[in-house]
């Protein structure tokens, strides 16, 4: 396989806007607008410049590039801050329980309360495989390697780290929990506040929609029942951050109502398990299944490949695998188990 990630170049605009008409809708870290893709390419550009390793609010963007054609197939992302530009807003989902002594009855009710408890985590997101290309790992290849991204630079990204899972998009690219919670006090549909959000950012969240909490029994039964849940081509991907180590604990998206994984960063299964390998050999011909990952920032590069692992930090790897990653002997990659 000649599929590798590397860092993101302004080059790859057209690439990442061909993608983003693609997405579907619901996407908002990968808006189908020129501008706001050339505008985070651009900050991309200066976090992958800036040599200092601690947290600031950042943003990195990687390109699965076919090194046989140079066809760009991918994209994901990693944001080292969230909360920092403006607040990042979610709806927590929790219980209210209530007893009346006269009626001998206890009532609980479930709620939406507006919050800001996730700011300051980490973010992996924007991953998007074109759709010619989701079959034989490649994307497992885009979600690991986010990890293995943050293992490398580890002083770069914060102590929790979250993904946003799209939510239930209808065939009319409608929101069933926007109609029945946001959309109610905004005057827009789905898709408009969407839009608005990924170029604009969610401040009008804060200055339209209501403080207090959402009864969940006041809504309409189509809104109800997609609360927490993945769009149906997200749920693959939920499947991988749960054995990551992810867990949704009652976050959802303010806009579609899709769930938000959140797990310690050290304990993301590919972050703890990632080691530095000094290379012993580049002639493997059969090995481990892996992902391998080197270089720093800017040069950043993984793919999969097979892998053997020897005494004292040492690894050799099979002759494709170096050809892609363009390492030799005596250099240095991080890896994990496929």
């Amino acid at each position: 396989m000649t599929f590798r990630l590397r860092a993101a170049r302004a080059d790859d605009l057209e690439h990442l806007y061909e993608m983003a008409k693609l997405t579907g809708g619901g996407f908002t870290n990968l808006p189908p607008d020129r501008n706001a893709l050339g505008a985070k390419l651009a900050r991309a550009s200066e976090a992958f410049a800036r040599d200092e390793d601690e947290l600031a609010d950042e943003q990195f963007v990687l390109i699965l590039e076919d090194t046989a054609t140079g066809a760009i197939r991918g994209t994901c992302q990693l944001m080292t801050q969230v909360g920092q530009q403006w607040p990042f807003y979610s709806y927590r989902l929790n219980t209210l329980t209530q007893y009346s002594q006269e009626l001998d009855r206890t009532v609980r009710a479930e709620m939406l309360s507006l919050v800001t408890d996730l700011e300051g985590s980490s973010e992996v997101g924007g991953l998007f495989l074109h759709p010619n290309e989701r079959a034989g790992g490649l994307g497992l290849l885009l979600a690991r390697s986010r990890y293995l991204f943050i293992a490398m630079h580890r002083e770069r990204f914060g102590d929790r780290v979250l993904a946003e899972l799209r939510g239930i998009i209808d065939e009319r690219g409608g929101s069933p929990f926007w109609d029945g919670v946001a959309g109610r006090f905004f005057g827009m549909g789905f898709q408009e506040a969407d839009y608005f959000n990924a170029i604009n950012g969610n401040q009008f969240i804060a200055d339209l929609m209501p403080k207090h909490p959402v009864y969940v029994a006041m809504l309409d039964e189509e809104a109800k029942k997609v609360i927490g849940m993945p769009h149906p081509t997200g749920r693959a991907a939920m499947r991988m951050l749960e054995n990551e180590g992810f867990r949704y604990d009652g976050y959802v998206d303010i806009f579609d109502g899709g769930p938000t994984m959140v797990a310690r960063t050290d304990d993301v299964k590919s972050v703890k398990e990632a080691k530095p390998l000094k290379i012993t050999s580049t002639t493997l011909e059969e090995g481990e299944r892996a992902l391998l990952a080197t270089g720093r920032l800017s040069s950043f590069r993984s793919c999969y490949g097979a892998r053997a692992l020897g005494d004292e930090g040492e690894i050799a790897i099979d002759a494709q695998a170096a050809d892609v990653l363009d390492v030799k002997i005596g250099d240095t990659v991080w890896s994990v188990a496929r």
